[in-house]
C-alpha cells in the first residue's frame, strides 16, 4: 500500500509539473531553429515582453552541409492572438533593443513586433572576426535571406496565431518584396517602405530622375551651383576634409582629393534622398568654412570609408541590388576641377574588400517584377516623390490588392505617419480592411 502511496504521489507531481503553463520566455525557447533566449528592457511593450532571441539558421538553405550561423531577433510581445508586424531588416538590428523601439504600424494597431536582423550584417554573419576580403559572400543574398524569414515566421506562427505583416525601410523595403515573392503565403500583407527595385549596376533611371524631375528648375539649379561652388573651391576646402577624416580615422581606398571629387558628386543624391531645404544651401557669398560644414552635413565623407558595419551592403548591391551611378559631364567646363576622370566601376574601387569583384544578375528585378504581374497580393508600396530611389520603384501592376501612396515632395524618410491626413487615413484605412476582415 505504500509503494502504490508513493507511485501515486509520484505521478501528481510529474502530471502537475506537465501542466504547468510556459512562460512566454519559455514558449519562445522551446520553438525550432531557437538556441538562446534573454529578457530585454523596454517601455513600449510592458516588462517581461520584450526578448532578444537567437535562431541557429542554415548558411546555404540549399546544403546544411554548408553548416549554420546564429542570427539574432527581436521579438515584442503583446498577445500571442493578435496580429504580428516582422520587420524584415537590410542592415543591422541594434536599434531595435532600444528599450523604446516600436515599429510605425505596430504602433498603429498595436501588433507584436518582429525584427530580423539581416544576415552578413553585426551580430549575425556567418563569419564572425574573418576579415572582409577572406569572408565567403556566395551566401549574401536575397534568397538565403528570405529563407531564413521564413524559418523565423514559420517558428513563431507555433505561438502567434494572428495575421502576418511584413514591413522595412529601404533595403528592408528591398528585402520586405525578396520576402513575399519566394515566400507569398507566409504573410498576409506587406508594407515595403522607399524600397528600390534596380535593374542594373548603375541601373541608370536615378541621374536623369535627379536632373530632370527633382523639385523645380530653380532649386536643380542651385543644388547644381553648390557642387561647382565645392569643385572651384577644392584646393582651399581639401585641408579641412583631409583634417576631418584624420579625427575620425577614416580609412579610404582613394586619396583624399579623389574621395573629395565623389563627395561632390554624392551631393546631389543626398541633398534630394533627404530632403534637404534649397533655402539652407550656402550662397557663392559663403565663407570656406560655411561650405564645408554644409557639405559634411550633406554628405560626409564617412559614407566613402572602406569598410564599416554597412559595407556588407555594398557587396549584396554589386551581386544582385543594383546601385546609382554618377553624370559628371553635366558640370562641362568645371569638370576640370576633378581629379577622377570617369566613374566607371566606382563600386568595385571605392567599396569593395580587398580583391573582390561581383558580376551584377539582375534576376531579382525580374522576379519582383513577375510577381506583381502575376499575383494579387496585398501589398502597400509607400515612396517618397523626391527621393532619388523612387527613380527605381517597381512598376504599378494595376491589381486592385497592389497599391502605391507616392508623398508629394517626399524624400527617403517618407512614413505613413509623414503623408497628408487624407492620405495617411486612406492608407490606415485600406490596412484596416485588410487586418480585421
Amino acid at each position: 500500500m505504500k509503494r502504490l502511496f508513493t507511485l501515486v504521489t509520484v505521478l501528481s507531481v510529474i502530471l502537475a509539473v506537465s501542466c504547468t503553463p510556459k512562460t512566454f520566455e519559455e514558449k519562445l525557447a522551446s520553438l525550432p531553429g531557437v538556441v538562446e533566449v534573454s529578457e530585454l528592457e523596454n517601455t513600449a511593450f510592458g516588462e517581461g515582453q520584450k526578448f532578444l532571441v537567437i535562431f541557429e539558421q542554415p548558411i546555404d538553405h540549399s546544403d546544411p552541409s554548408a553548416g549554420t550561423f546564429r542570427q539574432r531577433v527581436v521579438v515584442c510581445n503583446v498577445d500571442q492572438d493578435s496580429a504580428s508586424v516582422i520587420v524584415t531588416e537590410g542592415y543591422g538590428a541594434q536599434y531595435a533593443l532600444r528599450g523604446g523601439y516600436r515599429d510605425e504600424i505596430s504602433r498603429l494597431y498595436n501588433t507584436n513586433n518582429i525584427v530580423v536582423e539581416h544576415r552578413y550584417f553585426l551580430e549575425s554573419t556567418p563569419y564572425p572576426g574573418v576579415a572582409p576580403e577572406d569572408i565567403n559572400w556566395d551566401y549574401m543574398n536575397a534568397e538565403d535571406a528570405a529563407g531564413d524569414l521564413h524559418n523565423v515566421v514559420t517558428a513563431l506562427k507555433k505561438i502567434y496565431k494572428g495575421k502576418w505583416i511584413s514591413t522595412g525601410i529601404s533595403k528592408g523595403g528591398q528585402t520586405t518584396m525578396f520576402y513575399r515573392a519566394y515566400y507569398p503565403e507566409d504573410v498576409n500583407i506587406s508594407v515595403p517602405y522607399v524600397g528600390p527595385l534596380c535593374s542594373g549596376n548603375p541601373d541608370g533611371r536615378h541621374e536623369p530622375f535627379i536632373a530632370e524631375y527633382v523639385g523645380t528648375p530653380e532649386d536643380r539649379e542651385a543644388v547644381k551651383n553648390f557642387q561647382i561652388e565645392m569643385l572651384k573651391r577644392k584646393q582651399r576646402l581639401l585641408p579641412l576634409i583631409d583634417s576631418l577624416s584624420k579625427a575620425n580615422n577614416y580609412e579610404f581606398n582613394l586619396p583624399i582629393d579623389q574621395i573629395y571629387d565623389y563627395c561632390v558628386l554624392e551631393f546631389s543624391f543626398s541633398f534630394w534622398q533627404w530632403g534637404h531645404k534649397v533655402s539652407g544651401i550656402p550662397g557663392a557669398k559663403a565663407t570656406d568654412r560655411e561650405v564645408f560644414n554644409y557639405m559634411k552635413r550633406t554628405c560626409s565623407p564617412d559614407y566613402l570609408i572602406k569598410w564599416s558595419a554597412t559595407s556588407p551592403f555594398f557587396v549584396q548591391a554589386a551581386k544582385e541590388l543594383g546601385y546609382y551611378g554618377y553624370d559628371m559631364d553635366q558640370f562641362g567646363k568645371y569638370r576640370k576641377y576633378f581629379s577622377i576622370e570617369n566613374t566607371d566601376n566606382y563600386m568595385d574601387i571605392l567599396f569593395m574588400p580587398e580583391g573582390k569583384t561581383f558580376e551584377f544578375d539582375d534576376y531579382l528585378y525580374k522576379k519582383v517584377s513577375e510577381f506583381l504581374k502575376t499575383t494579387d497580393a496585398k501589398m502597400i508600396f509607400i515612396y517618397g516623390q523626391y527621393d532619388p530611389w523612387s527613380a527605381v520603384m517597381p512598376d504599378d501592376p494595376g491589381k486592385e490588392n497592389i497599391k502605391f501612396f507616392i508623398q508629394p515632395g517626399g524624400s527617403h524618410g517618407t512614413r505613413i505617419s509623414t503623408f497628408p491626413e487624407e492620405t495617411g487615413n486612406e492608407i490606415k484605412a485600406t490596412l484596416s480592411s485588410w487586418l480585421y476582415e
